[in-house]
């Protein structure tokens, strides 16, 4: 087991997405498994699709509609930090995903109460008090990656000291215990190799 002296590993997430649900699984295997520390971040679908509604229906839709959990997930870090956040967002991913809850106004309050915080932060869903921390914290996760990325975003600790910020992985299944460290083994390998910069496979239909 790992303690939170270990690595720390970032990863930006949006509870609407199900790619960052899987990463976050697969961190918190990790964490059993290596000296790693998962610190959540929140990153927004509304903000990385913003334009694209004459490209995508799906992506103008998510920009339009996405506000509402990442909003209430920024305003959980502001207000108690760090270890609120991934609370809040375990919970709350979980109840989209595996329960298939929805993300309405009752699913977010429930979220809120079993991460033991106060659920009137649902109010955060409607409004913009915490638009402009939520685009900093999307761009503090984005912005090193570069163009062409997705959710999630994962600052990965290089051995000689600094991060590398990559998009992924991108997992259509969540590896456990010993799978889940040699994959953490692999995306340090690559992260820490110069030049190294993609590894691509199709996705098969079933994917989620």
């Amino acid at each position: 087991m790992t303690t939170e002296t270990g690595s720390q590993v970032g990863i930006w997430v949006d509870p609407l997405c199900s790619w960052a649900w899987s990463a976050a699984r697969w961190l918190l295997e990790v964490e059993r498994v290596r000296p790693v520390r998962a610190t959540f971040h929140v990153m927004s679908i509304a903000v990385l699709h913003e334009g694209q509604a004459d490209v995508d229906p799906r992506a103008g839709f998510l920009a339009k509609h996405g506000w509402g959990p990442a909003r209430v997930c920024t305003a959980a870090a502001e207000k108690y930090g760090a270890e609120a956040l991934r609370s809040l967002y375990l919970e709350l991913a979980a109840s989209i995903h595996d329960r298939r809850a929805g993300w309405g106004a009752g699913v977010v309050r429930a979220a809120l109460a079993g991460a033991g915080l106060d659920p009137v932060l649902a109010d955060a869903a409607q409004s913009i008090e915490y638009d402009e921390a939520l685009r900093a914290s999307h761009h503090a996760g984005v912005d090193p990656v570069g163009e062409g990325t997705g959710i999630p975003v994962t600052h990965v600790p290089l051995p000689g000291g600094g991060t590398s910020a990559l998009f992924g992985p991108v997992l259509g299944k969540v590896p456990v215990g010993a799978a889940a460290g040699r994959l953490w083994d692999a995306v340090l390998t690559m992260a820490g190799t110069d030049g190294c910069y993609e590894i691509k496979r199709a996705r098969p239909a079933a994917s989620p």
